[in-house]
C-alpha cells in the first residue's frame, strides 16, 4: 500500500482544504511530521485512517468527539480524499462523516448524512472511473486489499509507540489480548470454549445420570420400609460423579429384594389365619342378628294390630263422607256456572256505572241506542276539521321559518359589525407584524456576527488562562533541566575520569590474568619476569562500567528534561500568539460580555419564524373577513324578501282558522275535545249493553242450578254447595282407607308367620357381643391384607427400580467415557491438566508461537539499534502462578544474561518497542497475505535517546526505504528538523491549521511549499 496524496477539508483543526502530498514526500524516503502542541499532527494520521476505514483510530474514536473544525464556514463541507496505490490499483477515496449544514430554504440546519465515493484511476483512458457509493461496499472492498483490520492497520502502518512500551512492560496476559486482536486468534478460543462447554455439558449428563441412580436408590429405601431390616442395610455413602456409585447402588438394591421377599412369605401365612378367624366370627353374629330382627318384627306386629282396633270409628266416618261427595259432584257444573254469571254481571254493572259519572247529567238515563247516535254526530263533527289541521300547521311552519330567518339574521349582522372592526385595524396591525419581522433580521444579523467573534474570544481566554499555568510550571522545569544537566555533565566527568585512571592501569589489569607458560596477550612471551602490580586505589572494569552506566541515566534523565523544557516553551509561545498580552481577567469580562450579548440577539431572532408565520395568518384572516362580510350582506337582503312573502301568507291562514277554533286556542285542541266526547259516549254505550247481557244469563244460571240440585237429593242448592269435596280431597279419603285396609292384612299375615312367633317366644338374641367379635376379626384381616398387599407392591417396585437401575447404568457407562475422554482435552487446551506442565492455553500456545516470530523480525532491527548489544527472545517459563506462554525477555550481549524487558530504560525501551513494532509490521502483513506496505508512520518518542542512539535508529529507519518504501516521523524532537531534511510541518493559526512541505523541490533540493501546493 503506497499513499500519495490526501486532501482534507474542515477536519479537526484545518477548517479549510488542506492538501498532502505523500509521492513528494516518499522521494525522500524519511520524512518528518511535526509541529506546535495542539496543532494536529495526529489529525494527518486521523484522516488517513478515516479515508480507508470510515473511523479514526483508538479513544478518538467516541460519538462526543466530532470530525468536524470548529474553524471552517457553515457551508463548507467536511471531507477527506484519499489518493493511493493498493493491489496494484489506484484508487481514490472520499469520504463525508454526517454533520449539520444550513438548510438551503429559511434558516435553521439540516443533518446531511455520511457519504462515500470510491473511483479507480485507468491507464488504458488516461481518466477516473467511478466504481461506487455505497459504504458498506467501499468498506468491503478497501478491506479485501488491504487485508488488515482498522485495529491492525493502526498498529501495524501507524506504530503507536507509547501502546508498544507498555507491551513490552506488560503481563502475558494484556500481551495476549492485543496479539490476539491483531492476529485474530478467536477461533482457538472458540476451540478452548467449545471443549470446555463439551466438558461441561458431559459432566452434567453423567451427574444427572448418578441424580437418577440416586433418586432410584432412595426411592427403592423408601419401598424397602423403615423396619429393622432396612436400617440393617442402610444406602452407600456416595455423591454424583463417584465412579463407584453404580455397583454400590446395584449391590445395596439385590440386598434389599431378598430381604423384601421374605417378609413376603410372613405376611402370606397370617393372612391366612386370619380368614379362618374372620369366618367363624361373621357366621356367629349373623345368627344373632336374624334372631334380633325376628322378635322386633313380631313386637311390633302386635303393637300395629292394637293401633288399628283403636282407630275403626274414624274410619267408618270417612266412608260416609266420601259417599255425599260424590253425589254432591254431579251438581258442581251447575254452580260454577251459576257463580261465573253472578261475576260477570256484578263486573257489568261497575264498568256501567263508572261510564255513566263522566256523562252529562241529562244523559245520567240514556239507553244504549241513545248514547250511540250522540257518538256518530260527533265523530261526522270531528271529520269536518281536518282541512282546518293542515291549515294551523302550516301556520306553526311559517312562524318556525321566521324565527330562523331572525336568528340568521342577527348572527349575519354580528359578523358585519365585528368585521367592520377588525377591518378598521388591520392596517395598524399590519405594520405591526412587519416591525416584528425587521426586528428579528437585525437580531439575527448580529447573532451571527457576534458568534463570529465568540469563539476567537473563548479560545484567547483558554489560551492566556493555559499561558499562566505555561509560565508557573515554565521555572519549575527549567530548574530541573538545570539539575539534569549538571548531573549529566558530574557523571560525563567522573566517568571520564574513571576511564584514564583504569587505563594508566591496565598493566596491572592485564598482569592479574597472567599464568606461568602460557603467552601474554600483550607481547606474547611466555616467560613474566615482573609484571606490575596494582597501586592504590586501582580501577576495575566494573566500577568503570558502574560510572557508564549512571552517566547514561544521568544523560537520559538531561534529554528527558530538555525535551519537558522545550515543550513547555512550544506551548508557552503558542499560548502567547493565541493569548496575547491581555490578562485572564480581561478576556473572561470581554467573553462573557459577547457571550450576553450573543444571547440575547439570538433569542431576538429566535421569534423570527414566529413573525412571519403571523403575518401570513393575519393576511390570511384579512382575506376571509372581507369575503363575509359580503357574503353576510347577500343573506341579508334575501332573508328580508323571504320574510316579508311569509308575513302575506300567514295573514291569510288566520283570517280562516278564526273561525273554526270557536272559541279554543287551536284547532288541535277543539278536535281533541271532540274526540275525547265521542269516546266517552261509545263506552258508556257498549257498557249499559253488557249489564243488560248479564242480567240475562244470571236468570238462567239460577234455574238450572235449582234442577240440578233436586235431581242429586239435595234439599236446596246450598246443602249441595257445603258437601263439595274438591278431586283432590276425595283422592285424600280414598288414599286413607286404602291405606287402612293394607295395614290390616299386613298385620295379619306377620302374626301368622311360624318363625316370628317362635322367635317372639325365645330368649333376646346378643348381637351386640357378636357383633364385637366378627368386627375384631375384620380388622385382624384388614391389617394382615394390607400387610401382604405391602409386601407384594414393595417386592413390585424393588424388581421395577432395580431394572431400571440397571438400564441407567448401562446408560451412564459411554457418558462417563465421553466425560472422561472431553475433560481430558478441555483440561490440556484449557492450561489446567497435569499433561500441560507450562500450563499454557490453545490460544496462548498459537499467540506464543506469533510472538517468536514478531521477536526474530524484531531482533534483526534491534540489534542494529543497540549496536548489538540487545536481542529479544520469547519465552515460555512460567512466572509464580501464572501461566506461561507469552513472555517476552531481552538478552544483554555486554552481560550475557537474559532479563525481562520490564528493566530496560527510558531510551532503551524506546527502540527496543520501535524495533518491535517494526517486526510486528512485519509478522502481521505476512499474515494479511503478505500485501506489501510501501507508507508508515512512527509516533513520538524520539526525544528519549542520545545523539549515538538516535544515529543508529535513524539508519535502522533509513534502511526501510529499499525498495521504495517511505517512513514518515511524527516528533517534536528539534534535533530531527536538522537530521531529517523532507518535512511536513502542521502550522496551527487562529483561523485554523495549515499544512506545509519542506526541503523537497522538483530538483530535489530543500524548499518550502504553501498549504495546498502539489509536488
Amino acid at each position: 500500500m503506497r499513499l500519495h496524496r490526501m486532501r482534507v477539508t474542515a477536519f479537526g483543526p484545518f477548517a479549510g482544504g488542506q492538501e498532502v502530498d505523500f509521492d513528494a514526500l516518499s522521494t525522500a524516503g524519511l520524512f518528518l511530521l511535526h509541529g506546535p502542541t495542539g496543532a494536529g499532527k495526529t489529525s494527518v494520521l486521523d484522516a488517513v485512517c478515516f479515508a480507508l476505514y470510515g473511523a479514526v483510530p483508538g479513544a478518538r474514536q467516541s460519538p462526543g468527539t466530532p470530525l468536524r473544525s470548529d474553524h471552517a464556514a457553515p457551508d463548507v463541507f467536511t471531507e477527506v480524499l484519499l489518493e493511493l496505490t493498493v493491489g496494484g490499483r489506484r484508487l481514490e477515496v472520499t469520504r463525508r462523516p454526517q454533520q449539520d449544514r444550513p438548510k438551503k430554504r429559511g434558516s435553521g440546519f439540516t443533518t446531511e448524512k455520511a457519504q462515500t465515493w470510491l473511483r479507480e484511476y485507468d491507464p488504458a483512458e488516461g481518466a477516473w472511473r467511478a466504481l461506487s457509493r455505497s459504504h458498506q461496499e467501499i468498506g468491503e472492498e478497501l478491506g479485501q486489499l488491504l487485508g488488515m483490520s482498522r485495529e491492525q492497520f493502526c498498529q501495524v502502518v501507524l506504530l503507536p509507540q507509547g501502546e508498544f512500551a507498555k507491551f513490552l512492560r506488560s503481563d502475558a496476559e494484556a500481551r495476549g489480548k492485543l496479539l490476539g486482536r491483531l492476529f485474530d486468534t478467536r477461533r482457538f478460543a472458540a476451540v478452548e470454549d467449545r471443549l470446555a462447554e463439551l466438558r461441561r455439558t458431559a459432566e452434567r449428563q453423567v451427574k444427572e445420570g448418578d441424580e437418577r441412580l440416586l433418586a432410584l436408590a432412595q426411592r427403592m429405601a423408601q419401598a424397602a420400609g423403615d423396619g429393622a431390616e432396612a436400617r440393617a442395610w442402610p444406602l452407600p455413602d456416595a455423591r454424583p460423579g463417584d465412579p463407584g456409585l453404580a455397583s454400590a447402588v446395584l449391590q445395596w438394591a439385590a440386598v434389599a429384594r431378598s430381604a423384601a421377599h421374605e417378609r413376603l412369605d410372613i405376611a402370606s401365612a397370617a393372612v391366612a389365619a386370619a380368614e379362618s378367624r374372620q369366618a367363624s366370627a361373621r357366621r356367629l353374629a349373623e345368627e344373632a342378628r336374624q334372631l334380633a330382627e325376628l322378635q322386633a318384627r313380631y313386637a311390633e306386629a302386635r303393637a300395629g294390630a292394637e293401633e288399628l282396633a283403636a282407630g275403626q270409628p274414624e274410619q267408618e266416618e270417612l266412608k260416609a263422607r266420601l259417599e255425599t261427595a260424590r253425589k254432591a259432584e254431579r251438581v258442581a257444573p251447575a254452580l260454577e256456572w251459576r257463580e261465573q254469571a253472578q261475576r260477570a254481571h256484578r263486573t257489568a254493572t261497575a264498568e256501567r256505572d263508572r261510564s255513566r259519572e263522566r256523562l252529562h247529567p241529562d244523559l245520567a238515563d240514556a239507553g244504549a241506542d241513545q248514547l250511540a247516535a250522540l257518538e256518530r254526530r260527533m265523530r261526522q263533527d270531528l271529520g269536518a276539521l281536518e282541512s282546518a289541521r293542515r291549515a294551523e300547521r302550516r301556520s306553526t311552519e311559517i312562524d318556525e321559518e321566521r324565527s330562523r330567518l331572525d336568528r340568521q339574521s342577527r348572527a349575519d349582522e354580528d359578523v358585519l359589525t365585528d368585521t367592520a372592526a377588525w377591518l378598521a385595524g388591520w392596517e395598524t396591525a399590519r405594520l405591526g407584524h412587519q416591525t416584528r419581522i425587521d426586528d428579528a433580521h437585525e437580531a439575527a444579523t448580529r447573532a451571527e456576527h457576534l458568534a463570529g467573534q465568540l469563539d476567537p474570544a473563548r479560545r484567547r481566554l483558554a489560551a492566556a488562562r493555559e499561558r499562566d499555568a505555561l509560565e508557573a510550571r515554565l521555572s519549575e522545569v527549567g530548574r530541573r533541566h538545570e539539575d539534569a544537566r549538571a548531573a549529566a555533565n558530574a557523571a560525563h566527568e567522573r566517568w571520564l575520569t574513571l576511564r584514564e585512571e583504569r587505563l594508566r592501569g591496565i598493566a596491572a589489569e592485564l598482569a592479574a590474568r597472567l599464568q606461568d607458560g602460557e603467552p601474554c596477550t600483550v607481547c606474547g612471551s611466555a616467560e613474566h619476569p615482573a609484571p606490575a602490580r596494582p597501586g592504590t586505589g586501582q580501577v576495575d572494569r566494573a566500577t568503570e562500567d558502574a560510572a557508564q552506566q549512571a552517566h547514561r541515566r544521568a544523560e537520559s534523565l538531561r534529554a528527558e528534561a530538555e525535551a519537558a523544557l522545550s515543550s513547555v516553551r512550544e506551548e508557552i509561545a503558542g499560548a502567547r500568539a493565541e493569548a496575547g498580552t491581555a490578562s485572564v481577567a480581561e478576556l473572561a469580562d470581554a467573553a462573557t460580555e459577547l457571550e450576553n450579548e450573543h444571547r440575547a440577539a439570538r433569542d431576538a431572532a429566535g421569534g423570527l419564524h414566529e413573525a412571519r408565520l403571523a403575518l401570513a395568518s393575519a393576511e390570511r384572516e384579512y382575506e376571509q373577513r372581507l369575503a363575509a362580510q359580503r357574503a353576510a350582506q347577500q343573506k341579508i337582503a334575501a332573508r328580508t324578501a323571504s320574510r316579508e312573502a311569509l308575513d302575506r301568507e300567514q295573514a291569510a291562514l288566520e283570517s280562516e282558522l278564526s273561525e273554526v277554533r270557536a272559541g279554543a286556542a287551536s284547532v288541535a285542541e277543539q278536535a281533541g275535545l271532540l274526540e275525547h266526547r265521542a269516546a266517552i259516549l261509545a263506552e258508556a254505550a257498549e257498557a249499559v249493553r253488557a249489564v243488560e247481557d248479564s242480567a240475562a244469563r244470571l236468570k238462567e244460571a239460577d234455574g238450572r242450578l235449582s234442577e240440578a240440585a233436586f235431581r242429586a237429593g239435595f234439599d236446596t242448592p246450598a246443602a249441595a254447595s257445603a258437601a263439595q269435596v274438591d278431586e283432590r280431597g276425595q283422592r285424600d279419603i280414598q288414599h286413607r282407607l286404602d291405606a287402612w285396609q293394607q295395614r290390616k292384612a299386613t298385620i295379619g299375615a306377620r302374626l301368622a308367620e311360624p318363625e316370628t312367633a317362635a322367635a317372639g317366644r325365645a330368649a333376646p338374641a346378643r348381637t351386640e357381643e357378636t357383633a364385637h367379635a366378627s368386627a375384631a376379626a375384620e380388622r385382624a384381616l384388614r391389617d394382615a391384607a394390607s400387610a401382604l398387599a405391602a409386601a407384594r407392591a414393595r417386592c413390585t417396585e424393588l424388581r421395577a427400580l432395580s431394572v431400571r437401575a440397571a438400564e441407567e447404568t448401562r446408560a451412564l457407562g459411554p457418558l462417563r467415557e465421553e466425560y472422561e475422554r472431553v475433560a481430558s482435552l478441555a483440561g490440556l487446551t484449557a492450561g489446567t491438566s497435569a499433561d500441560n506442565e507450562r500450563k499454557m492455553r490453545l490460544e496462548s500456545y498459537v499467540l506464543a508461537a506469533r510472538l517468536e516470530q514478531v521477536a526474530a523480525a524484531a531482533t534483526a532491527r534491534l540489534q542494529r539499534m543497540s549496536g548489538g548489544r540487545y536481542t529479544l527472545v520469547h519465552s515460555d517459563v512460567r512466572g509464580g502462578r501464572g501461566r506461561s506462554g507469552l513472555g517476552l525477555h531481552v538478552v544483554d550481549a555486554w552481560t550475557g544474561r537474559e532479563r525481562d524487558t520490564a528493566t530496560l530504560s527510558g531510551g532503551e525501551t524506546f527502540f527496543a518497542s520501535l524495533a518491535l513494532a517494526l517486526g510486528l509490521a512485519d509478522v502481521v502483513t505476512d499474515e494479511a497475505g503478505g500485501a506489501r506496505l510501501d507508507t508508515l508512520f512512527i509516533d513520538e518518542g524520539f526525544g528519549s535517546l542520545d545523539d549515538q542512539t538516535l544515529d543508529e535508529v535513524l539508519d535502522v529507519l533509513d534502511s526501510l526505504r529499499e525498495r521504495d518504501r517511505s517512513v514518515g516521523i511524527v516528533s517534536h524532537v528539534g534535533d530531527l528538523r536538522r537530521r531529517i531534511p523532507a518535512q511536513l510541518e502542521v502550522v496551527k493559526d487562529r483561523a485554523g491549521s495549515s499544512v506545509r512541505l519542506r526541503g523537497i523541490d522538483g530538483a530535489g533540493s530543500m524548499a518550502d511549499r504553501a498549504p495546498g501546493q502539489r509536488g
